[in-house]
């Protein structure tokens, strides 16, 4: 009997043992295959560099560089190279509003104006009752990116950019509908100052940053040492990467100014996963995390969603997080996109998984290697070829870019003169929610030269496209491509607008209404 009972258990040990090493073997070729998968995305998307980093079951299970953090020193990437993370930072600044839920000094519905007296918007309902969580959740009735034009790049400083926020136009009904806004996370990092009395970084790097050990995150450009391990952004130029310089993002810190590794990263979505506690620390309580993570902002499920995504039923914003349905499982995620570097972070909190990727270009590997690990780890029917289909997209942007291009010059009025002789387009031209812009005549030239003063990085040359349109021609290396400036005349014939049109998914240049305000 006893030997009988001795075989039992020798055979489950074994069976034991041969399962979890089956699982273990299982484990490593799903490893290698997310390996293998983000060395295909280098090469088929020509980034510069890439770092990734998972999480499972409160582990660090993979954490890889890939390519070189700048294409003219050809240093590698690793775990530990700083990259911009951007729009990620708004997880942050809502974990800090968490903390400060927890220590009684504010609730998430409370009045934005009880901290910021001043903050006024387009309506003076809206100014009075528009909260922490709608500021939090995208619901003020702005649209989209509005007023990213008084921050990106410019000399304002933050509560500067706040004050000129009140001359932003409503696009929906206040709280009736979904409008992605960066200036309204400055407000509340604005809020989070007076609450927790510590500027916003200082809060972040004491409070966030110092307990978890993230050494190698930062909240400001200033205090990245470019010659170490820090990612360079690039823009890619007829198939080629160029490096370019940082913008500074601080006057929107809140909102986007971090800088963070992957390893930093894969750390904070950890604590994210823990739910607030750390090593017998807890930052924020539990009940926290479920309210950050909660549908506050639902988001239809676009066309184009259901039919490569039949298993998402559902989107919507959370706190700091976008959220949405996947394989059966509530995804916790959000990415960013800097000048030249985009990333993104994913969490399925059911499964104990966190996903942290960084690229340093322009591109849309984040969003499809996160998919693609998504299948690999949740029961999803619809698995596909996320790289490739990312790609073939990517390719139909640019067939639909120049098609738009070649309309642009198709409806070009050829043979057509300007109104005016150079010099009389030239003078001040003023935004009360922006600033100057300047246009300036060129000795012996017909062109002209435009000067947005609020902003460094918006120079550029203007030459005559027909009438009194001129097409722009930006002399900096960056993001946006060429738009056309139109000089508006009044009954007098003397100029006494100019209306911009820049076409890009980020900045909406037709919010500026720049009026004449002197003459050459």
């Amino acid at each position: 009997m006893k030997k009988q009972f001795a075989i039992w258990i020798l055979c489950a040990l074994f069976t034991f043992h041969a399962g979890a090493q089956k699982k273990d073997n299982a484990a490593a070729r799903r490893l290698e295959t997310i390996d293998q998968l983000c060395r295909r995305a280098l090469a088929d998307f020509n980034l510069p560099g890439m770092a990734v980093s998972i999480v499972l079951n409160d582990s660090v299970v993979f954490s890889k560089g890939y390519g070189v953090r700048d294409v003219r020193s050809g240093a590698a990437v690793d775990g530990d190279t700083r990259f911009a993370i951007a729009s990620n930072t708004k997880a942050f600044t809502a974990a800090g509003l968490a903390m400060m839920v927890d220590e009684g000094k504010l609730q998430w519905d409370d009045p934005v104006r009880k901290y910021l007296p001043w903050f006024t918007l387009y309506d003076p309902y809206v100014s009075e009752n528009i909260t922490i969580r709608d500021l939090l959740c995208h619901r003020s009735g702005l649209a989209t990116f509005s007023g990213d034009l008084i921050w990106y790049g410019t000399n304002h400083p933050r509560e500067q950019v706040l004050r000129n926020a009140r001359y932003l136009k409503q696009a929906m009904g206040f709280r009736s509908g979904w409008g992605y806004s960066n200036i309204l996370y400055l407000a509340a990092g604005e809020v989070l100052e007076q609450a927790s009395g510590a500027s916003w970084d200082e809060f972040m790097s004491r409070r966030i940053f110092g307990p978890l050990g993230m050494r190698n995150t930062n909240t400001s450009v200033r205090e990245l040492d470019l010659a170490g391990n820090t990612a360079i952004p690039h823009n890619e130029v007829n198939g080629r990467n160029i490096a370019i310089e940082y913008v500074n993002w601080d006057n929107i810190g809140p909102a986007g100014s971090i800088n963070a590794s992957a390893n930093d990263m894969a750390t904070w979505l950890r604590l994210q996963l823990r739910r607030g506690n750390w090593r017998g620390q807890t930052l924020w309580n539990e009940a926290r995390t479920w309210e950050m993570w909660e549908n506050y902002s639902p988001r239809p499920v676009s066309k184009w969603q259901r039919e490569q995504m039949p298993s998402r039923h559902w989107n919507g914003y959370g706190l700091g997080w976008q959220l949405m349905e996947y394989g059966t499982c509530k995804v916790v995620s959000h990415s960013g996109g800097y000048d030249g570097m985009i990333s993104m972070t994913t969490m399925v909190p059911e499964l104990g998984l966190g996903v942290v990727i960084l690229t340093n270009n322009n591109n849309s590997v984040p969003s499809a290697l996160s998919f693609e690990i998504l299948d690999e780890f949740t029961a999803v029917k619809e698995n596909k070829d996320w790289l490739a289909f990312f790609l073939d997209r990517n390719r139909e942007e640019e067939r639909e870019s120049e098609k738009s291009l070649q309309d642009l010059k198709a409806e070009r009025a050829r043979g057509t003169q300007p109104s005016l002789m150079p010099d009389k387009y030239c003078g001040t031209y003023r935004s009360e929610m922006y600033g100057d812009v300047v246009v300036r005549a060129i000795p012996d030239s017909d062109a002209l030269i435009i000067d947005f003063t609020p902003t460094a990085l918006f120079k550029g040359e203007l030459t005559h496209w027909h009438y009194d349109t001129f097409r722009l021609h930006w002399k900096t290396q960056m993001m946006l491509p060429p738009g056309l400036v139109t000089f508006v005349l009044g009954a007098s014939g003397t100029v006494e607008e100019i209306k911009v049109d820049v076409p890009n998914p980020d900045f909406d240049f037709s919010e500026l209404r720049l009026l004449r305000v002197n003459n050459p």
